[in-house]
């Protein structure tokens, strides 16, 4: 299959005009100072559907001939792509339907019917919804939606390397989340057609890393399990097609931990007032985790490719991100098993200006000795170094203190 060119983005792009946002670039101080240069955000977690997924999908419904929009479309995901085919079908007058995971967050099933979809929840993973959607298709001849292995969904993903560009015409290197390959795919022909001397990297979670073995074998490979909270680009098999956009046009693959993605997040909320899923923050989780690697290449975007986030799951992710940055210490304490014990301790934890979350007493546990009592507590610190002086405070008062797992 010929690969995409740098006239059909641009195509793409006339396309699009009317439809997708013009997503801003976003720069933060605080970000600069971690990274140590400079750092824009290409917002698109601002984009319709909360992200990039609706310029690769309205481009490829937008292609398709009238006898094959009369027989519909049909696509799988777990929110994103299944957000952004619903819109682009609604605005194109195209009949959608989605296949989406059982247990699929309610909050993306309910806006991805909003926008007129028929959704079906099959399977337990995004895998078998998958293959319940070719099924679908070959049985009804609704055409299949592919959410990045397809020539009008790169291109269409494409359009963000043609803003980035308009943006910052003097930007260095540009950082993209990688699951599937279709937005970097996208975004790195364009970049490279236009200016070859800027740097692509792309960013996986360490837990879901199928790029860089491939990469090194020289063809697609699979991963026998995902595991990660960056659930949009948990991906276990690269595309066949974008593997070789990867392969010939990105400068590089990186990975990121769990506690890098949780931090980024949380910077994004506490110093940009941006809400960024995990898997859109992961490129900018790279940058601050590994400055080193991003300095001297000049200005950098990071592409923040979704906003769409349960508010129970971002409940959770930002203690996870608070602890992962050191502002919670979670500890087990030995006390004495008297009157008086217990607030003398927490007088001691006041002094080292630890704030109590919360608490659990014990006096049973085969592991305490006789008179002794356990105490579980988790606290809220100002950091790294603040949790040390916390431990190092209450030990010196006598008391066995250690870190709860």
């Amino acid at each position: 299959m010929q690969k995409v060119t740098l006239d059909q983005i641009r195509t793409a792009q006339k396309t699009l005009s009317a439809i997708v946002r013009h997503t801003p670039l976003e720069r933060s101080g605080a970000i600069d100072r971690r990274s140590g240069t400079q750092v824009f955000l290409k917002c698109e977690n601002l984009q319709r559907t909360g992200s990039f997924k609706l310029r690769g999908a309205y481009t490829r419904i937008h292609g398709l001939s009238e006898q094959e929009r009369a027989c519909g479309v049909v696509a799988a995901s777990a929110g994103n792509h299944a957000q952004g085919v619903a819109l682009a079908a609604q605005l194109l007058g195209v009949r959608a339907t989605v296949f989406m995971p059982m247990r699929v967050p309610l909050p993306k099933l309910a806006a991805t019917r909003s926008y007129g979809a028929e959704v079906q929840l099959h399977g337990a993973v995004v895998d078998e919804s998958l293959d319940a959607a070719r099924e679908f298709a070959e049985r009804t001849g609704a055409q299949f939606i592919h959410p990045f292995d397809h020539p009008d969904v790169i291109a269409g993903q494409g359009t963000i390397g043609l803003e980035i560009l308009e943006q910052l015409p003097e930007v260095g290197t540009v950082v993209v989340a990688v699951g599937g390959g279709g937005l970097i795919s996208g975004v790195a022909t364009a970049i490279k057609a236009l200016r070859p001397n800027v740097r692509v990297v792309g960013v996986q979670a360490e837990q879901a890393a199928v790029w860089p073995i491939s990469l090194a074998a020289g063809k697609v490979q699979r991963l026998a399990k995902v595991h990660t909270m960056a659930d949009g680009i948990a991906v276990a098999k690269p595309g066949e097609l974008t593997f070789e956009y990867v392969r010939d046009l990105v400068d590089e693959v990186v990975t990121v931990s769990e506690e890098a993605i949780s931090r980024a997040l949380l910077m994004c909320l506490e110093r940009t007032k941006l809400i960024v899923e995990p898997a859109g923050v992961t490129g900018l989780a790279a940058v601050l985790e590994h400055p080193k690697s991003f300095s001297g290449h000049g200005p950098i975007v990071a592409v923040l490719s979704g906003g769409n986030v349960d508010p129970l799951l971002l409940m959770q992710l930002m203690q996870h991100g608070m602890t992962a940055g050191g502002r919670y210490l979670a500890l087990k304490v030995r006390v004495p098993d008297r009157p008086g014990s217990l607030a003398t301790m927490l007088a001691k934890v006041a002094e080292a200006g630890a704030n109590v979350v919360n608490i659990e007493h014990s006096r049973i546990s085969g592991a305490l000795a006789l008179g002794e009592a356990e105490v579980l507590m988790n606290l809220e610190t100002r950091g790294p170094e603040h949790r040390q002086l916390v431990v190092a405070q209450l030990r010196a008062a006598g008391f066995t203190a250690t870190l709860a797992n």
